[in-house]
């Protein structure tokens, strides 16, 4: 409560003093890590709409069950018709569901940072002791979290599924192993290419336009060339015009390291040569995806 000092104005004057009781803070600072933390875990879970409004999970929770729902169809076949392996290999559930995984990206990406670009929050985040790279940090593992979860998740239908229907043990687990790795691997890439193409824009649906044209129309144009190659007979040139869209990139890594069946017209997967062009064309693209953003939000955070 305000207590007034009416000693401390001349007669006449009206001037007042008022002790409002402000208190310094005397609590523990918990500084950078924690905060850091803490956009972590609300943007991983702002990805799949929880603290939010209803309307906000729809969209993230369908597409999730979406992604699994084939996965049990799958493992229930498997296990009636007691089939000696799935009907899909671990590393290729993501490639047959790409379309599903993008339709992600682009509505999750523009979600994580666009809002924050249109309320002008950036630079009240850091005001704080929070810093340039630590919000890109967050941002980036919390999309690529939210997105391995989304990839991994039926491929752990799929192993239980297996498991359950007595299939060979060690067969099943290296090739859920090298499907984690596959998907990690997309996970990192295509979060990376979506934060890119949403910090760009303020506005969420410019930022969903922009990122289904890149991933979705990519690999339509991709996939297109590829089958006129195969038609015309240049078989060699298949591989690398799979260099220029991130659904392809991955398949070329999986199909030239992790024993993934590739999915280009005739089956022409690349070389070991090939292969580790795949391989570094796919670390560069997340690493410049990160010094992007990190250029980007330092203008912003001025």
């Amino acid at each position: 409560m305000a207590v007034e000092h009416p000693a401390a104005a001349a007669p006449g004057d009206q001037t007042r003093i008022h002790n409002i009781g402000y208190r310094t803070y005397d609590g523990p600072r918990l500084g950078r890590s924690y905060a850091t933390r803490s956009l972590y875990s609300q943007s991983l879970r702002g990805a799949y709409g929880l603290g939010r409004s209803i309307k906000s999970k729809v969209l993230p929770m369908l597409l999730f069950a979406v992604m699994c729902v084939p996965a049990a169809i799958m493992v229930a076949v498997a296990v009636a018709t007691k089939a000696h392996e799935l009907p899909v290999q671990y590393t290729r559930y993501a490639i047959i569901m790409q379309s599903v995984i993008c339709l992600y990206v682009a509505s999750q990406a523009p979600q994580s940072v666009s809002r924050d670009l249109r309320f002008k929050t950036v630079p009240l985040y850091f005001s704080r002791p929070i810093e340039t790279a630590d919000y890109v940090r967050a941002k980036y593992a919390a999309l690529a979290s939210a997105m391995f979860i989304l990839t991994a998740a039926p491929l752990i239908v799929l192993y239980v599924g297996a498991l359950l229907a007595k299939l060979d043990f060690a067969d099943q687990t290296k090739g859920f192993a090298q499907g984690l790795v596959s998907v990690a691997l997309l996970s990192l890439l295509f979060a990376g290419i979506g934060l890119v193409i949403a910090s760009v824009t303020p506005r969420r649906g410019f930022g969903i336009a922009a990122v289904i044209a890149v991933l979705i129309v990519s690999y339509g144009a991709v996939s297109t060339l590829q089958a006129i190659a195969d038609a015309q007979g240049s078989t060699s040139a298949i591989p690398w015009i799979g260099l220029f869209s991130p659904v392809t990139l991955i398949d070329g890594v999986q199909s030239a390291f992790l024993g993934a069946t590739p999915a280009l017209p005739g089956g022409h997967g690349p070389s070991t040569g090939q292969g580790v062009v795949y391989v570094l064309l796919t670390l560069g693209l997340i690493a410049a995806s990160y010094g992007l953003l990190m250029r980007r939000y330092k203008k912003v955070g001025l």
